[in-house]
Formats: structure tokens, C-alpha cells, sequence
């Protein structure tokens, strides 16, 4: 059994340079689908392999273009979709930051190591303020939007990520996180919603993230008989044939993989999951061309790909001296590799500005 590193790698970079015409729909989230590509190529060390200084330099300027501001602050739009192209400089009352856009962005930026000296700080922690609903929710746009747990996650990394909180009223969004428990131990989307693998790892996440406050100390998020039914249900979405379901009686799917073994991990529990079994789920989930599908059989695709090689950086399992499994660490909290979250962490936060 082993990982087809290259051909994974190939598929990132051959999606970086285009997709067909049927994908069109995906243009609206354009710059997660680079951070999905770029994030396989880091995982894989194959940034340098797969794309030269031009290649690099390139994708760095065009995510610099989509850094926007305006009256909600600054952020990072989707990409130039709704922006003609004689009118870049006057972006228009529909092209304005995306929350999870601004997440990916950053990541991105990082992964390629850029400098952030052209970073709007303080305009992000406007953006950051516009975002947040009266009820401790994160809406995507500023001005509307889906509002759930992964906008409040997105929301929750870029603050970790300049280091300061003061853009977001932190006990509020806790209180909503915590109005989203189910009684099934994981997290919905929203309030009084099905558990899901994916809101569940939000949930997790960005309760771990945020810092201590008066009346809510990180300690006390997750403890006691919430912390065990929790950790009960993600163990529970194992299947047998080794991957994670997202719901409750669901199929395995890949992506399920990372978001329930990943919120383990953050609860100190990835013990508890059958690496060996997941492995080989995930390895028949390869695509003879590169790249990993949801399920074995399927077509692969960017996001499969990516959050199937992230878990296996987190929670690798024995392969003896089979070199193809040797992955990076993975920062489980922000979902970058070791080494491109220090990178984040010396050069975009708030103080970075003045270095």
C-alpha cells in the first residue's frame, strides 16, 4: 500500500492552472479552491517541485488583487467574478470581502511565503466586526449571507492569526457556539441543528482558539460528560470500512476523515481512531491519475484531496519504512502544515506592521 504523492501532486497543480467548463459554479469560491491546491502541494512538499518562482509570484500578485476595501473594512473577495473587467479599481456594492475567501487567502499568502507588507490590519478587524450578527454568529458577507459555525471559524483563525481579538465580541460567540450543541454530542451548523462532522470540527476548533475571558475560560469549553459524549459520537462515526461519516447512519466520505479525526486530535483523543483502518480507506479513495475522491470509485476533486492528505499529516498511521506516508505535521487548529503556520505567526499579526 502507498501514497501516490506524485500524482496527487500533479492533480493539485493541474487544477491550479484550470478547470473545465462544467466547474464553472466554483468561481464564486475560487480562492478556496487555490488554498485547497496549494495546501496539497505544501503538505506534499512539492511547492517548488510543481510551480517555478514565476508560477509563485504570479498566484501571489493575483490573491493580492482580490484584497478589497470599503466601507465594511478589508478583506479578500472570492476572485473577480462579479467585477467587469474595465472596472477593477471600483469594485461594486456586490464585490466586497467573503469571510471564509479572507480565511483561505491568508493561508495561501503563507504557503507561498509572501510578506504581508501590503496587509490591511486594521481594516480586517472592521471586516471582522461587520461580520458578526447580534447573536454572536458570523455572517459571510457584511452585509448578509450564510451565517453558521464555519463563518465563525473563519473569523476566529484570522483573529488568532493577527493576534488580536478586539475586532469581535468573543463571549457572544461563544455563547452561540455552545447554543449549538446537540444532544448527540457533536455540533450543527446552527442553533438546534443535526451534529455534523464538519460544524463539529468548527465548533471544536474555535473553541480551543479563543482566548481566556472573564466568563469563559478555555478550560471549561469543552470538560466533564460534554467533553466524553463528544469525543463518543466522532469515535462513533468511524465506519467499518474504515472512513468517518459526517451524519449519524451516513456513508463514509473522505472529507469526514478531517473533520472528525482532526476534532479528536484537538481533544487529545486521535488514539482512539483506527489510523491504520482510516489509511486504507483514504488509499482506495486514490485516483489512478492523481488526486483522492470522497469515496472509493468516485472522481477525485481539490477538497478530497487536500483534507484527505491533511489527516493523514495529523494522524499518520504505521506503514514501517514506506517513505510515500511520510508526511509533515499538520496544525490542526488553523489546517496549515507546521511550518507554514510559523510563517502566519511571525509575519501576520498585528505587530507584524511595524517589523
Amino acid at each position: 500500500m502507498s501514497l501516490a504523492r506524485k500524482g496527487h501532486a500533479s492533480h493539485a497543480r493541474r487544477c491550479l492552472i484550470g478547470l473545465p467548463f462544467s466547474q464553472v459554479d466554483i468561481d464564486s469560491s475560487r480562492i478556496a479552491l487555490v488554498y485547497y491546491c496549494l495546501g496539497s502541494l505544501d503538505i506534499l512538499n512539492a511547492i517548488e517541485s510543481q510551480s517555478s518562482e514565476l508560477d509563485r509570484e504570479t498566484w501571489r500578485a493575483w490573491l493580492w488583487e482580490q484584497h478589497i476595501s470599503g466601507e465594511y473594512g478589508t478583506g479578500f473577495r472570492p476572485s473577480p467574478y462579479v467585477t467587469p473587467e474595465d472596472c477593477k479599481r471600483n469594485p461594486s456594492e456586490y464585490d466586497i470581502p467573503h469571510l471564509i475567501m479572507t480565511y483561505t487567502a491568508l493561508l495561501c499568502l503563507a504557503i507561498l511565503r509572501d510578506d504581508f507588507s501590503q496587509l490591511d490590519r486594521p481594516g480586517i478587524l472592521r471586516f471582522l466586526g461587520a461580520c458578526q450578527r447580534e447573536d454572536g454568529s458570523f455572517s459571510a458577507l457584511p452585509n448578509g449571507g450564510e451565517s453558521d459555525l464555519r463563518m465563525l471559524y473563519c473569523a476566529f483563525v484570522i483573529s488568532d492569526f493577527l493576534d488580536d481579538w478586539s475586532g469581535i465580541d468573543v463571549d457572544q460567540a461563544i455563547a452561540y457556539i455552545q447554543r449549538c450543541y446537540s444532544y448527540e454530542g457533536g455540533y450543527g451548523q446552527t442553533p438546534s441543528g443535526e451534529a455534523l462532522g464538519g460544524t463539529s470540527y468548527c465548533a471544536i476548533a474555535s473553541l480551543h482558539l479563543a482566548p481566556d475571558t472573564p466568563s469563559s475560560s478555555r478550560a471549561s469549553r469543552i470538560a466533564g460528560s460534554q467533553r466524553s459524549r463528544t469525543i463518543r459520537w466522532l469515535v462513533q462515526n468511524q465506519t467499518e470500512a474504515g472512513g468517518f461519516c459526517g451524519r449519524t447512519n451516513k456513508l463514509a466520505d473522505a472529507c469526514y476523515c478531517f473533520w472528525c479525526g482532526a476534532a479528536l486530535s484537538i481533544l487529545g483523543a486521535g488514539d482512539l481512531v483506527d489510523e491504520r483502518a482510516m489509511a486504507e480507506f483514504l488509499e482506495k479513495c486514490q485516483f489512478k491519475y492523481g488526486g483522492l475522491a470522497k469515496a472509493p470509485g468516485e472522481r477525485p476533486d481539490p477538497y478530497h484531496t487536500y483534507l484527505s492528505l491533511a489527516i493523514l499529516a495529523i494522524l499518520p498511521s504505521d506503514h514501517d519504512d514506506e517513505e510515500s506516508w511520510k508526511l509533515p505535521r499538520l496544525n490542526a487548529l488553523w489546517n496549515a502544515t507546521q511550518e507554514t503556520a510559523a510563517w502566519a505567526r511571525e509575519h501576520i499579526p498585528m505587530k507584524a506592521r511595524a517589523s
